[in-house]
């Protein structure tokens, strides 16, 4: 029996007999404290835009160890370090805040960075993990947060931040190279409303 005919002798189920597809299953999450035992899950989302793209400006991937590190450091200064988790599991992204600059006269403002892995964006995470370290900065009596962004390819980012109360306050051009190409970082600030005052911050 020639192919087509084979094709066309199979029996088909008719229409109200045939099994439906399985309805996709609603995007949800969970976000909660990151663990130590998050950070190689957060290493491999880092990672992804490392070699992928011009989001970050890194050039050279993490390693496990230097993600313990950074999570052990902001653990000691008590700030917040979030992942959102699916139902199973499986870690979608994170958010954090660390402190702007190094000088003690600082203390009570922060840089925030939010990566997704790619089966979780254009899905309302970033806002969510955005939201949630806004709330816990408050809560800490942060009164400012700042974002860095690449001037190429991370428009969502911007107006992400934009829609969520920060405004630009500057731009700096050409001071980053990366894949053979010029990139500038644009500047956005958010005034933060603290539940309460604290004298110290980030142990200082």
């Amino acid at each position: 029996m020639l192919e087509e005919e084979y094709e066309k002798s199979r029996r088909v189920l008719p229409l109200h007999l045939r099994r439906a597809p399985e309805p996709e299953r609603p995007f949800s999450y969970e976000i909660r404290p990151a663990q130590r035992t998050d950070m190689a899950d957060v290493r491999e989302i880092y990672n992804y835009y490392v070699t992928n793209s011009v989001v970050t400006l890194d050039e050279k991937k993490w390693s496990h160890a230097k993600w313990v590190d950074k999570f052990d450091h902001l653990h000691k200064l008590g700030l917040p370090f979030l992942v959102a988790v699916s139902p199973t599991g499986q870690i979608l992204g994170y958010g954090l805040v660390s402190p702007w600059t190094g000088g003690s006269g600082y203390r009570y403002t922060v840089e925030n960075s939010i990566y997704l892995g790619q089966a979780a964006t254009g899905k309302g995470l970033g806002r969510g993990l955005l939201e949630a370290l806004i709330a816990a900065c408050e809560e800490l009596g942060i009164r400012e947060m700042v974002a860095v962004i690449s001037d190429k390819g991370a428009e969502a980012s911007v107006a992400l931040h934009e829609k969520l109360g920060f405004v630009e306050v500057g731009r700096m051009g050409r001071v980053g190279f990366k894949f053979g190409r010029w990139l500038g970082t644009i500047y956005l600030q958010k005034h933060l409303h603290p539940k309460k005052k604290r004298r110290s911050l980030f142990g200082r």
